[in-house]
C-alpha cells in the first residue's frame, strides 16, 4: 500500500536520544537556501544508516513518525537510506533542523526495538535551548509528524503557535504542515486522548495531511464513496478553516481488491469555497517503510517550489488566486510529482526487495521472526539509488476536478 512520508540524516555526534541535529547540504543544481526554504521538523526517527553516494559516505537518519507501517518523516531532504525529511528536502533545496520525538535503533516493523521517546518536556527545552540562540526567526517551514503522547503533541502545537506569532512579528509568515499521525485501517496507534488535541491545533496548520482513517476521526464522515470523499474535504475545511488539504490514500469497501487508491486535496479560495480535486495512482503490493513520512516531505518542497514558480511565497497560506481550477491548483501540480516520485521508488524498492527474498522460505517452520528481520530490511526504500526520480521523475499523474470522476470507483 502506498502511503506517504519521509526521512532525516544527522552526524553521528549528535545521535542522543532527544538531540536536535541541524544539516546543510549544498546540492549544485539548486539555489542556496534563504530563510522561506528552512524548515523545523518534529517528528520520530531512527539511528541512521551509512551508504555511499559518488564515492562520498553519507550518514542518514530515517525518521519514522507514524507506526509500524513506517510513515517517517522528521526533515526534509532527499539521498536511499539518505532519505528522510531532511534527506528528501535538502536534495530539493530546503535546509532542515529536526526535532526528533523518538529515537529508536529501528523502525517498530521489525517487531523488536530499542530507544527512547522525548517527552513534552524536553521538546519544550529544546525549543527553549533554539530560542536562546535565536535561531528560531529563521524558519520559515514547519513540518509535524509523529509525537507519542498527547502532552507531547500538545508541546508541538504550543512551538507552531509561537513561531506563527514570531514570523508574523517580522511581517514574514510561517507556512504549517501537520501531518496529523493517529492511526490507520481502523485502528488507533496513539492515544484516544491525542484526537482531541490535533483537532485543536488544525485551524492552525495550512496543510493537513491525514490519511483516511485520521481523515474519519477529524471530520466525524465515514468515507465509502465519492460523495463521502467530497463531503469529508468540505467539513475539514468548513470546521478547522484549514486553507489546504491533502488525505493521502483512499479506498472504497466495494474497490477494497483494487489495483488504484486516490489521493484527494483541495484548496480555498478567498471566500472559501474548496476546490476538490483528485489524483489515481496504482497499489504497488507489499510492505514498505518510511512512505508516510516521504510523502508529507516530498510535498512540502514541491509545493513550495510551485507556490514560488506562482509568486505566492509572500501571500499568507500560499492561497491560490480564485480563477485557478482544482487541477490547475500549485497543491495538484505538487502532489502530481509526489505520486510519480514515490511510485518510482517504491517500484526500485520492489525489485530489490523480491531479490532479495527470493531464496527465502519464510514459512520455513521457526522462521517467523527471522521473516520478519528479513523482509523489514529488504523493504527499506531506495532512496539514493532513486534520487534521480526524486528530483527529476519520469512519471507524473494527472489530477482531475473530484466531481468529474464518474467511473466504477464511485
Amino acid at each position: 500500500m502506498l502511503v506517504p512520508g519521509l526521512a532525516n540524516f544527522i552526524p553521528a555526534s549528535h545521535l542522543e536520544p532527544s538531540s536536535l541535529s541541524r544539516l546543510t547540504v549544498q546540492i549544485p543544481r539548486y539555489k542556496m537556501p534563504t530563510d522561506a526554504d528552512r524548515v523545523l521538523t518534529i517528528a520520530s526517527h531512527e539511528i541512521p544508516q551509512v551508504v555511499s553516494v559518488n564515492g562520498q559516505k553519507l550518514e542518514i537518519m530515517l525518521i519514522f513518525m507514524v507506526h509500524q507501517l513506517g510513515r517517517n518523516v522528521a526533515s526534509l531532504a532527499f539521498p536511499e537510506q539518505y532519505f528522510s525529511p531532511l534527506t528528501v528536502s535538502h536534495i530539493l533545496g530546503l535546509e532542515v533542523s529536526a526535532l526528533n520525538t523518538v529515537q529508536f535503533s529501528n523502525h517498530t516493523g521489525y517487531m523488536q526495538w530499542t530507544g527512547y521517546r522525548t517527552t513534552a518536556e524536553q521538546i519544550e527545552q529544546l525549543w527553549q535551548g533554539l530560542k536562546n540562540n535565536e535561531i528560531v526567526e529563521e524558519y520559515g517551514l514547519f513540518l509535524t509528524g509523529y509525537v507519542p503522547g498527547a502532552d507531547g503533541v500538545e508541546a508541538v502545537g504550543k512551538i507552531g503557535k509561537e513561531l506563527k506569532m514570531l514570523r508574523h512579528k517580522e511581517g514574514q509568515e510561517l507556512f504549517w504542515l501537520l501531518d496529523p499521525v493517529m492511526g490507520d485501517e481502523g485502528k488507533l496507534y496513539v492515544s484516544e486522548e491525542v484526537v482531541p488535541v490535533y483537532k485543536s491545533l488544525a485551524p492552525q496548520a495550512d496543510l493537513i495531511t491525514p490519511n483516511q482513517f485520521e481523515t474519519e476521526l477529524l471530520c466525524g464522515i465515514k468515507i465509502d464513496s465519492l460523495p463521502s470523499l467530497s463531503l469529508a474535504l468540505d467539513t475539514l475545511h468548513s470546521t478547522y478553516n484549514i486553507p489546504h488539504i491533502i488525505i493521502t490514500s483512499v479506498t472504497f469497501p466495494r474497490n477494497s481488491s483494487s489495483d488504484e487508491m486516490l489521493c484527494a486535496g483541495s484548496s480555498l479560495t478567498s471566500q472559501g469555497a474548496p476546490r476538490k480535486f483528485i489524483i489515481p495512482f496504482p497499489v504497488i503490493p507489499g510492505l514498505f517503510v518510511g512512505t508516510g513520512d516521504m510523502f508529507s516531505a516530498l510535498t512540502l518542497a514541491r509545493f513550495r517550489e510551485q507556490a514560488e514558480l506562482s509568486g505566492l511565497l509572500k501571500i499568507k497560506s500560499w492561497l491560490t488566486p480564485d480563477e485557478v481550477h482544482a487541477a490547475d491548483l500549485p497543491l495538484a501540480k505538487a502532489v502530481e510529482k509526489v505520486l510519480g516520485s514515490m511510485h518510482l521508488v517504491l517500484e526500485r524498492t520492489k525489485a530489490i526487495r523480491d531479490k532479495k527474498l527470493a531464496t527465502f522460505n519464510p514459512c520455513a517452520p521457526g522462521n517467523e521472526k527471522l521473516a520478519i528481520r528479513r523482509t523489514m530490511k529488504a523493504s527499506e526504500l531506495q532512496l539514493v539509488k532513486g534520487q534521480k526520480d526524486l528530483v527529476e521523475p519520469s512519471l507524473q499523474y494527472k489530477a482531475i476536478p473530484l466531481e468529474m470522476r464518474t467511473d466504477a470507483v464511485n
